[in-house]
């Protein structure tokens, strides 16, 4: 079994940054694609960012592009979300996730994901 455990959200301006983080234990998830994802309320959950096994490849929704920045650390089982110029629209509960089977590129679709953390709350105030 893998527990993730995201931190750092919280309440922020537009226009200001926050970043999370993703602990997972139990298991090492380094040799896993990992992606965060977020939902809204009353919205399906979507893909923002994700980041295969080596850190090498990353793929990041359109709507962050250029704000948004993950990575990660194999040797502190860790994955993170930098996210720059927070708009309103960004508010959305964000999740982590271990991808199914290790080495396996990173997927759009959540039920490619085996392992999810409980979430924390980003909220963007205008």
């Amino acid at each position: 079994q893998v527990q993730l455990v995201e931190s750092g959200g919280g309440l922020v301006q537009a226009g200001g940054s926050l970043r999370l983080s993703c602990a997972a234990s139990g298991r090492t998830v380094s040799s896993y694609a990992m992606a965060w994802f977020r939902q809204a309320p009353g919205k399906e959950r979507e893909v923002v960012a994700g980041i295969n096994w080596s850190g090498g490849s990353t793929y990041y929704a359109d709507s962050v592009k250029g704000r948004f920045t993950i990575s990660r650390d194999n040797a502190k089982n860790t994955v993170y979300l930098q996210m720059n110029s927070l708009q309103p629209e960004d508010t959305a509960g964000y999740y982590c996730a271990r991808r199914s089977g290790q080495l396996m590129g990173v997927l759009d679709n959540p039920n490619g994901y085996d392992f999810w953390g409980q979430g924390t709350q980003v909220t963007v105030s205008s």
